[in-house]
């Protein structure tokens, strides 16, 4: 394994997605410093909705980054995008409040969320394309399973961050000023990764493609439309195991609080020990697809994503403490593994080196904004209506959606990605 490669490509991600997950953790803080009015749904409303037009930026992020990496490669895309990060998480930590400028503290936020979707846009792709081409075959389910490593572990150290700050500040404090303490974290660390990215060799594939074909043809629209049959199937892949992922990871805590009445300590704590376990499955599940293949992993997620989702969330409605919610988050967590473990490693063997990046970031990116994005706050719209059941049917629809694609599609596991991989062995050419 190309550890280096790895952790390189990992810890950045892992930084990139602390920034993105803390907005939506520390949210039951912020909320009421930009949005005074309304009750406190009201107010998760609007911060979701904020929340949503980050992922609204992100297909714009997935062209232009997307196209980046393919044109002047993965390195340098990668560094961009957490440059962006950082500026965005250091806008959030110092945007003023509604008692001193009204609603140009919420426009500041508006901007933030706009450069994360742009960076976050692109990220995901940039860090997919290097982990997957960075692998030998026959490991690149495993080294990619670290994307959603990187991704859960940065959404485990804001969470633990919020347990720290919830024990050591009061609720008075948090919600004055504590809440801004994880950005200025976020924007530090991001800085750190900027230089540490700096020293990451470029993948094999990349270089070889440089060599041989022209710039112009690398990463354009024309090119990616002569994959329309892929790019397609990464949107409806993607449409459910986006749903339920943020369902499970980044709406649980304000479900836990907000619907089920658990005290917020016990919610945050019961999504960072569910978190932290299902970060422990992505390699093992990574690892399982490289050996009997990634479809297999994928039609598990979406049979069970269809039919455990409604009488999860009815459960965990009605959860009275720690140990119950905590086995039934777990439970949906299992599940989703079979998604988020190989997606990125099954959208980057679907397309050529040359628009890979691309084929990769504008489809997820659009798929994201639509259905991605919007989870929290249809979630919200679905509870403020007083038919919360109609979001669990939602989320269900969606993952049959993404079943029938997973039934039909192709098995993507021995696909080479380099035309020094094809020399290797006859099998199927991604180049």
């Amino acid at each position: 394994m190309p550890w280096k490669a790895v952790i390189g490509g990992s810890i950045g991600n892992m930084v990139e997605w602390y920034d993105w997950f803390v907005y939506s953790s520390f949210a039951i803080y912020f909320a009421g410093s930009f949005f005074p009015e309304g009750d406190d749904t009201a107010k998760l409303l609007n911060t979701a909705a904020i929340f949503a037009v980050g992922f609204f930026m992100r297909p714009l992020g997935g062209w232009l980054l997307g196209r980046y990496a393919d044109r002047k490669g993965r390195k340098s895309a990668l560094t961009l995008t957490v440059t962006l990060m950082s500026a965005s998480a250091l806008l959030i930590a110092v945007a003023p409040t509604y008692d001193s400028v009204g609603y140009i503290g919420a426009v500041v936020l508006v901007v933030a969320r706009l450069l994360q979707g742009l960076s976050v846009g692109g990220e995901y792709a940039a860090s997919a394309t290097y982990l997957t081409e960075a692998t030998p075959r026959g490991r690149r389910g495993f080294a990619s399973s670290f994307q959603y490593v990187s991704m859960t572990a940065g959404q485990l150290v804001g969470l633990l961050l919020q347990i720290i700050l919830q024990n050591t500040m009061s609720q008075e404090a948090l919600d004055s000023y504590g809440w801004r303490v994880p950005f200025v974290v976020g924007a530090v660390a991001a800085a750190v990764v900027f230089y540490l990215r700096r020293s990451l060799l470029e993948t094999e594939a990349y270089d070889e493609e440089e060599r041989e074909v022209t710039p112009h043809d690398r990463g354009t629209i024309k090119e990616l439309l002569a994959h329309k049959k892929e790019a397609l199937l990464v949107i409806a892949l993607t449409m459910g195991g986006t749903v339920a992922y943020y369902t499970y990871t980044t709406y649980l805590t304000k479900y836990l609080s907000n619907s089920a009445g658990l005290a917020k300590e016990t919610a945050t704590l019961v999504s960072f020990c569910a978190l932290f376990v299902f970060m422990c499955l992505q390699p093992l599940a990574g690892r399982l697809s490289d050996r009997i293949g990634r479809r297999p992993l994928l039609i598990t997620f979406g049979i069970g994503s269809m039919v455990g989702t409604v009488p999860l969330m009815t459960a965990l409605g009605g959860v009275q403490g720690f140990a119950g919610a905590l086995t039934l988050a777990l439970i949906g967590l299992v599940i989703v593994t079979g998604y988020t473990s190989i997606n990125a490693v099954v959208k980057a063997e679907l397309f050529p080196t040359n628009v890979r990046a691309l084929g990769v970031a504008l489809p997820y990116a659009i798929a994201n904004a639509l259905f991605g994005g919007t989870a929290q706050y249809v979630a919200l719209w679905f509870k403020d209506s007083g038919i919360e059941s109609g979001f669990f049917w939602y989320v269900s629809g969606c993952a049959a959606v993404s079943l029938v694609v997973y039934l039909t599609m192709r098995e993507t596991r021995d696909v080479a990605l380099s035309r020094t991989e094809q020399a290797s062995a006859e099998v199927p050419a991604r180049v």
